[in-house]
Formats: structure tokens, sequence, C-alpha cells
């Protein structure tokens, strides 16, 4: 089990049950990340607000340095030799995740022609490829919009993880792995999603950027940078 995970139950002791699905939603994720692959996030209301804090955590450096490689930095001086040495200053190393409920145009089109419970499954369709995690997000589990991303992706080879409350609901079904926080409130359950895609970002972040690492900081096939 990764230390970030064996901390996380001790100071949330009620998640210690889904500490070996934490752990693989992780695995999951890691292999994505190291192949090249995406990570798409959806979910509704509270949970649409988690989706878009995961994405920033991932997107830029969480809790460690994020440097460019020397290889980048070297091409952005020689590009851009007044700001090259600026840009590689302030870019940061980033997994490639979106969260798919920010796209309001995209997705208050789709509501109005097509069908509500169609915004996240559409943007699957678009977006996924072989090899990518849709991460859906769903304090009861039964979100339609979330089923029906899932449901999506399940056949067009994406790997879907969960993140619920006890019940799982219908999403659970269609998850490669739902890590199930043992409460049944929205509000409890919220209050415990937090510190998980927070352990999640961690255990990603110390996977591939390893503090201080300037050569790049990524494990071998991840596709963090250009």
């Amino acid at each position: 089990m990764h230390q970030v995970i064996r901390n996380l139950v001790d100071r949330y002791p009620e998640l210690e049950n889904c500490s070996v699905d934490l752990q693989t939603a992780f695995e999951a994720m890691r292999a994505c990340f190291a192949s090249g692959g995406k990570l798409l996030v959806c979910g509704n209301g509270g949970s649409a607000a988690d989706s878009e804090h995961l994405v920033g955590e991932l997107m830029k450096g969480f809790a460690s340095p994020r440097p460019v490689s020397s290889q980048l930095r070297r091409s952005l001086v020689e590009a851009h030799p007044e700001d090259g040495a600026y840009l590689a200053d302030h870019l940061q190393g980033a997994l490639p995740a979106i969260a798919l409920n920010s796209h309001t145009a995209l997705g208050t089109a789709t509501a109005n022609d097509v069908a509500a419970d169609m915004v996240f499954a559409q943007q699957v369709h678009g977006y996924g490829r072989h090899g990518d995690v849709l991460l859906g997000i769903s304090t009861s589990g039964n979100s339609l919009n979330v089923v029906r991303a899932a449901q999506v992706a399940r056949v067009t080879g994406l790997k879907v993880v969960g993140l619920t409350g006890a019940g799982g609901g219908r999403l659970a079904e269609l998850c490669d792995v739902c890590v199930r926080v043992p409460f049944d409130s929205v509000s409890e359950v919220q209050e415990r999603h937090l510190p998980v895609y927070h352990a999640l970002s961690l255990m990603l972040e110390q996977e591939f950027f390893p503090e201080g690492d300037t050569a790049g900081g990524a494990a071998s096939g991840a596709r963090v940078e250009s």
C-alpha cells in the first residue's frame, strides 16, 4: 500500500475500507499517464467543482516542483531568445486531464439540442481514446449524465474509475474500480471525496515529478510535456 494512502487512513480512519480500491485507482491512472493517455473527469454540482479541483492539481504543480526538461528549456531559449528562459522558468510539468463539466457552450448545446444526460457521454466519445481513464464523481452513483459517460467509456476502451458514496449506485456497476466512501449524505460524502482525490494527486505527482528532478521528472513513457 502506498505511503500516501497509509497517511490518509491515519487522518481519516473511516476511509480504511477504501484503501485497496484507492490503490487500484491510482495504478490505473499511473498506467494511463505512463502510456501517454489522459484523464477525463466529470460530475455535477459540488462534484463538478471537485472535477475542476482535481484537474487543477494535475495540470500544474501541486505539492512539489515540476521543472520542465532541459531539452524543452533549450528549445524555448533557442526559439525565443528574449523570453525563452522566462517561459521555461514559469512552465510546470502537467498530467493531461480535462474536466468535462467545464465546457459551458458545448454542454448547454448538447443538453438543448440532444439530451441533458448526454453532455458528458458526447465528450467521452469525442475526447476518449483507448487507454484513457474516465473518473466519474457522483455522491449517489446515480447521476445519469455520469452513468451515460461511463457506458460510452466502457465500450470505447477507457478504464472507468468511480468516486461515490457508500452505495455506489449504477455507476459502481460500470467501473473497473469504484472508491466508495462510507457515507450516504451528500455533505459527508463530499467532505471525504476531497482528501481522496488529493491523495491521488499527491501519489501521481510523486510518481511523475520526483521533487528536485530537473531532467523531466517523468516515469518512462509518460507524455507530460512536449
